[in-house]
């Protein structure tokens, strides 16, 4: 694991943006019988969540929600250096979307902006990559944009998938300030493990064909999907889960030597409730400690960390507060951090 240790940089803007579809998971029942819907969303507590249309992308909900932030806070556009973009479902293979954000945005040309091609973990990978930077004395304001619409690479004929992923996207504003303390991150990576999660076409490797786009049933069960759509081996990632998280969070506790009861509250990837809840039992955290948008907003992979932040803390972090956020995904990569808030101004979630 790479343990990384930051000085007086913090969050000090963070807005959401969702789509206005919302999608209700016992409805959803056009390939499967609805005996079988209920058990599936039972048992995963994904009740709910955000489609985006055919014309908005995850750079439209990251726009729509650094708008509402920047207008919010009355920010002056010139002082931001540097703009990153979290997404694997970009606008474009080229340019990246960073650029084009860059440009709607009207930030000034001297503006540093590049993409992170990373799954869930990537909220705070982006994060860390940021407070690197803002150690240079050139760099005053940042932007962290992260942005998902996995409803558009998940095959809705898989019950394997069809009822966990939904679209978000979020702006955190990060500036220096004394106020904020020190912070933690503890970064980790296993390529050795990408195919428990993967789009297997539509690269460089394994280009887009009539063939890739063909539908097939993949397994006994009769789920269908084409090769460049997602797939994921769910029981082998909840067992790399448990075998990782509890250790990595542990790690980065010893390493911060952050007593886990001065933590105000633990940040977790929004999976699912099954997986949740057994690491909060894992790691014996109360309850009240741990807020989830499972049921509203599902599994918005590297969104989920940020956007349960802006959905469910906006009063909570306008005095300071300890977070710990930790999140796991597709690589396979995982990711933990100890950051400290301070009036953090959240405004209300955009619909769009």
């Amino acid at each position: 694991m790479a343990l990384l240790q930051f000085e007086n940089i913090g969050i000090s803007g963070l807005a959401g943006a969702v789509p206005k579809t919302v999608i209700n998971n016992y409805e959803y029942t056009l390939y499967f019988p609805k005996e079988d819907v209920k058990e599936v969303v039972d048992k995963i507590g994904i009740k709910e969540r955000r489609f985006a249309d055919a014309n908005t992308c995850s750079s439209d909900l990251c726009f729509a929600a650094a708008e509402r932030l920047l207008t919010e806070m009355a920010i002056d556009r010139e002082e931001i250096n540097l703009l990153v973009f979290v997404s694997q479902t970009s606008d474009y293979r080229m340019p990246a979307t960073s650029l084009l954000l860059q440009d709607r945005l009207s930030l000034p040309h001297n503006t540093i902006a590049f993409d992170i091609n990373l799954g869930c973990s990537g909220f705070i990978y982006g994060l860390s990559v940021v407070y690197g930077f803002m150690q240079q004395s050139g760099i005053q304001k940042a932007l962290l944009l992260d942005g998902e619409t996995r409803s558009k690479v998940y095959s809705p004929k898989d019950r394997k998938t069809a009822f966990i992923f939904g679209d978000g996207g979020v702006a955190a504003l990060i500036d220096k300030n004394e106020q904020y303390g020190k912070s933690y991150f503890s970064l980790n990576s296993d390529g050795s493990r990408e195919g428990l999660i993967k789009i297997n076409a539509g690269g460089y490797r394994n280009p887009s064909s009539v063939e890739t786009l063909k539908e097939k049933v993949i397994d006994e069960y009769g789920n269908i999907r084409n090769e460049e759509q997602g797939y994921m081996n769910g029981g082998d990632v909840f067992n790399f889960v448990i075998r990782e998280i509890p250790r990595d969070i542990q790690s980065i506790l010893e390493y911060s030597q952050v007593n886990k009861d001065s933590i105000d509250h633990f940040i977790f990837h929004q999976a699912n409730d099954y997986m949740n809840n057994y690491l909060i039992k894992k790691l014996k955290i109360d309850n009240e400690k741990v807020p989830s948008t499972i049921a509203k907003f599902g599994n918005t992979s590297s969104v989920s960390v940020p956007l349960t932040i802006a959905s469910e803390l906006q009063l909570q972090l306008q005095s300071k507060k300890r977070l710990l956020l930790s999140a796991f995904g597709v690589g396979m990569t995982w990711a933990s951090a100890i950051i400290n808030t301070d009036k953090t101004i959240i405004p209300d979630l955009v619909e769009i």
